[in-house]
């Protein structure tokens, strides 16, 4: 039936058995919510006329439409049988900011955070502000109404949306926005669709027992965040009221009245920029709940609560282990304040003000004070990640999203909570406590094991009595999370029968058919139905060549996904996962889609080979292998991991392609080439035979080949150490020679030695195999164990914390650090434990003896230099990167400035593929290129990777610089 569609639909549109179409189906089929249902299709409109459209097509065929924007919702709401209709990829503009009148009107698709970035210069911001902010769009968060860290002081999206252009059920746009008494009466006048819902809605709103109903059903007025069914208590008539604006309606209304197409929000000034966070320390929970109610005394911009569960899963963590330096002994619970002031001297007011209070009342152990923008954002993310974080837990029972988004008025905080600990008692549940204390509203996730059909039923019981609680103490089921499919079934026992009438009456007035979003707010179906697991199904172990102990296995490694979309941020935000959604845009190429379908095949495949499915390779292609998520990724999913696993079995099942089998065997093709080096590199450069070459391999025309050395950095040594003298030198080192320098950046490697020696020690370059880089990044997983598992047998006798193994190039010697102890014989893994401890770059280990005293900054020039450092991801993802830093600035008056790119797009053999080439190009663009080109003739720049610099050359034309090049020429 989409065919008809098909042929006028200007944006993308998948809704048939084909592998492509099925995969999107799959990734779509949830989002950060426990719920999985596939849709019936998935459509990407390009235009408000391809939104007209399927709205006829949705009328005409009695079908639902899911407007979803980053697929963040924890409630289910953008989960469903319809057709998801994302508006993520196109619907990205800021149409117009407003400096005198502080507005700005955006499309849907816009992200809060990048929004903010465009607004700086302006100093102007947009207020609401939730933990997924980095990816939150702002037709999701009038959806949700979402509200975020600082709402005490700078509201919500509903106190924040001042107009909105929809698209009606009918098709019909209009425009929502504050209108008075005339023109509301004009409005209802009206002959068409609108004029109905105008007309309805206030008839509705104005009948006395209707009021009084909503009077009582609705949260008390002291409780901010309140976002139970349709925000009709928004909506009648009050003493001093002068204007009446639908927007409140739709704001909370998760896509279920109206499709959004642009909004107008109000923007505020930004805050002062002295900041200070005081992170209260406490013994218990509860003790923490009584501080609050004396915290917001104090009116700060916020107060977020951080338990005990989340701290610990920071301990060891790749990126939080680093962010939680303000931790002080081993806290129960931490309540986070947060001040603003024009000075400091103001600042410190607030903040020993606060903390006096606290001492007098005998409330919390310890009060570091974190300042400055940096350190304060290194500790709110602690606080952000707390969704990805607690999902680290071992085994099935897992916290879920179910009563997280309960809120009461701050006062009410400590009996509530106490109430619902009594509840999670009876039912032997654990619970993490987080968020958002100063506003009532605690993320309590209870620790449930939903594989079971006893855990469903648990999953239910605890939602029906605690939305019991919610109504004893006057709260709000929802306070920005949504109802969406969770929580709706419960709203008539919260706000009554007689409210959950009225807002069946609004979903009917607004749309009649049922297009938008059926099922959810009312009408839902039950709520412990379409889990993302089928209860008390058997899964067969599924055996692997990586070991995956350390997440259980490797199902649980991709069940630990939260869909947070933390993968979905954009190189506005920065960092480094993922490269492929920062071009492309697309859902598929997150890191959380490729958990999400490697999930459902190892759950549900009925094939003896559970990866033998080609819509995983589809989703899986665009992945360039970068690590980002092993960091990044608050659960550290490590997709690069999980694609190298997958794509060894799919080979099982389908043979290794041509061009795979190339690249894997890299080095055996460039030991041929240097047979005859200069006529290789003759044949790779000529115009007629590279392009021969190229398209034969599968390479993109446009792309540069490597070329040789006239020798090997292994024959170069040779000869060098019969020709030189010996001398004394203070400490012995080994240089794993690695197959990228041995062959292609002999130079660097030849400048490496000389670096070294100069600086007084002795180089050895044992005996060892090529690293298996090449066979990691195409899956080739068995071949790669052959070599981890022969250089471990090699180098760990000869390795130690004296006798240190050093590398030039990341991709290659980080692996002795990252894959090899998963990769290697069982009773290796202890010896490659021991390599690993003494791994290093050569950047990291000349800071370990600058830092011992052993090598002086007088042995560099004094000459002033600009130097430009990109990072290799696996630098960035393996804590590598500060190291490089450093050491390039050791001279005196070297200036170093970190380039804040995330991947480069080469990734290996990613950039040279066909198919890969203009993603690979598109990266790039995203900041490297631009900034490269930006430099100064003068300026250096300088990459670690070899693919780094390869691509900078390809996209700009400048060289860039090892780090050692840069060190060896700054000698003296």
């Amino acid at each position: 039936m989409f065919e008809n569609l098909k042929t006028t639909f200007e944006g993308e549109l998948f809704y048939d058995n084909s592998t492509v179409h099925e995969a999107l189906k799959k990734v779509y089929s949830t989002d950060a919510s426990v719920y999985q249902e596939k849709p019936l299709a998935v459509a990407i409109p390009k235009t408000k006329e391809d939104i007209k459209r399927l709205i006829r097509f949705a009328n005409e065929h009695r079908v639902s439409l899911i407007p979803r924007a980053a697929g963040t919702s924890l409630a289910g709401q953008v989960v469903g049988n319809g057709i998801v209709v994302d508006i993520s990829k196109y619907f990205t503009q800021i149409l117009e900011i407003n400096q005198e009148e502080q507005w700005v009107r955006v499309q849907p698709g816009v992200i809060r955070d990048d929004l903010n970035s465009a607004l700086k210069p302006y100093g102007l911001m947009f207020g609401p502000e939730t933990s997924t902010a980095s990816r939150a769009m702002i037709g999701g968060m009038i959806g949700n109404n979402s509200c975020g860290l600082h709402s005490i002081v700078w509201g919500d999206t509903r106190g924040n949306l001042l107009e909105a252009k929809v698209m009606l059920s009918n098709g019909d746009e209009t425009e929502l926005k504050a209108l008075n008494k005339q023109q509301v009466a004009e409005k209802a006048e009206q002959n068409n669709l609108e004029g109905v819902i105008y007309k309805g809605i206030h008839e509705l709103i104005n009948k006395p027992e209707n009021i009084e109903a909503i009077k009582k059903g609705y949260p008390k007025k002291t409780l901010t965040r309140r976002n139970t069914g349709y925000a009709l208590d928004f909506l009648i008539p009050e003493e001093g009221k002068e204007t009446f604006n639908l927007c409140k309606l739709l704001a909370g209304s998760e896509g279920t009245l109206a499709f959004v197409t642009e909004a107008k929000l109000k923007l505020l000034p930004l805050p002062p920029k002295e900041e200070a966070l005081v992170c209260v320390h406490f013994n218990s929970l509860a003790e923490s709940l009584l501080a609050n109610i004396i915290i917001l005394k104090h009116k700060p911009m916020a107060s977020e609560l951080v338990d005990k569960y989340i701290m610990d899963f920071t301990k060891g963590h790749p990126v939080y282990q680093h962010n939680r330096f303000f931790i002080e002994g081993e806290p129960e619970a931490l309540l986070m304040v947060e001040f603003f002031a024009d000075t400091e001297q103001q600042l410190d007011v607030k903040t020993s003000a606060l903390i006096a209070d606290l001492k007098a009342a005998g409330l919390g152990y310890a009060y570091p004070i974190v300042k400055g923008n940096k350190q304060t954002k290194l500790a709110w993310d602690v606080r952000k990640a707390g969704l990805g974080l607690i999902r680290n837990l071992p085994g099935d029972t897992q916290p879920v999203n179910l009563i997280e988004d309960c809120a009461v008025s701050p006062e009410d905080l400590p009996a509530y909570v106490e109430d619902l600990q009594e509840v999670l008692d009876r039912y032997q549940l654990h619970a993490s406590y987080y968020a958002h204390a100063g506003a009532g509203e605690l993320h309590i996730e209870p620790m449930i094991n939903l594989k079971t059909s006893g855990g469903k039923e648990v999953f239910r019981q605890v939602l029906k009595e605690t939305a019991q609680l919610v109504k004893k103490y006057n709260g709000s089921l929802s306070g920005e999370h949504g109802d969406g499919r969770l929580r709706g079934e419960f709203i008539k026992d919260v706000l009554g029968k007689e409210v959950y009438a009225l807002l069946k009456d609004v979903k009917n007035l607004f749309d009649p058919v049922g297009i938008f979003n059926a099922n959810k707010i009312v009408d839902t179906p039950p709520m412990n139905e379409f889990l993302r697991y089928e209860a008390d199904k058997k899964t067969k172990p599924v055996k692997t060549i990586f070991d995956f102990s350390k997440s259980e296995n490797i199902l649980r490694l991709t069940e630990k996904c939260s869909g947070s979309g933390d993968c979905r941020k954009t190189h506005v935000t920065g960092g480094t996962m993922c490269p492929s959604y920062m071009a492309t845009r697309q859902e598929k190429d997150t890191t959380r889609a490729r958990a999400n379908i490697l999930r459902q095949f190892l759950t549900n495949s009925t094939e003896e080979n559970p990866f033998n499915h080609k819509e995983i390779k589809e989703v899986m292609d665009l992945c360039l292998s970068c690590k980002g998520c092993k960091s990044e990724c608050p659960s550290s999913v490590d997709v690069a991991k999980l694609k190298a696993e997958f794509l060894q079995h799919y080979y099982d099942a389908n043979g290794v392609p041509f061009r795979a089998k190339m690249i894997a065997n890299f080095t055996k093709t460039q030991q041929l080439a240097m047979l005859f080096p200069s006529l290789y590199n003759a044949m790779i450069t000529n115009n007629f035979t590279s392009k021969l070459i190229k398209k034969t391999v599968g390479f993109a025309t446009g792309r540069s080949l490597p070329k040789v050395g006239m020798t090997t950095l292994r024959n170069w040594k040779k000869k060098h150490d019969k020709q030189s003298p010996v001398q004394a030198r203070t400490r012995k080192i080994y240089l794993f020679c690695d197959e990228f320098t041995n062959y292609n950046d002999v130079e660097i490697g030849i400048t490496t030695v000389k670096l070294l020696e100069k600086l007084g020690y002795e180089v050895i370059i044992p005996q060892h195999k090529e690293s298996g880089r090449t066979y990691l990044s195409k899956g080739l997983l068995r071949d790669a164990k052959k070599l981890a598992n022969q250089n471990v047998d090699l180098l760990a006798d000869l390795i130690t914390e004296a006798t240190p193994l050093l590398g030039i190039e990341p991709s290659a010697l980080l692996t002795f650090r990252d894959e090899y102890p998963e990769l290697v014989d069982d009773h290796l893994v202890e010896k490659a434990n021991h390599l690993a401890k003494n791994a290093f770059l050569v950047e990291e280990f000349l800071l370990k003896e600058v830092e011992a005293g052993q090598i002086k900054a007088s042995a560099f020039t004094q000459k002033a230099q600009l130097v430009k450092l990109h990072g290799h991801c696996y630098q960035k993802s393996l804590n590598a990167l500060t190291p490089t830093e450093k050491i390039l600035a050791l001279p005196q008056n070297y200036t170093v400035e970190l380039i804040p790119s995330g991947c480069c797009g080469m990734a290996g053999s990613f950039g040279y593929e066909a198919d890969h080439y203009d993603v690979s190009m598109k990266v790039g663009e995203l900041v490297l290129l631009p900034e490269v080109r930006k430099q100064a003739a003068d300026t250096l720049i300088a990459a670690a990777g070899t693919s780094c610099r390869h691509q900078i050359k390809d996209g700009t034309q400048r060289i860039a610089q090892h780090p050692v090049e840069i060190l060896w020429e700054a000698l003296v």
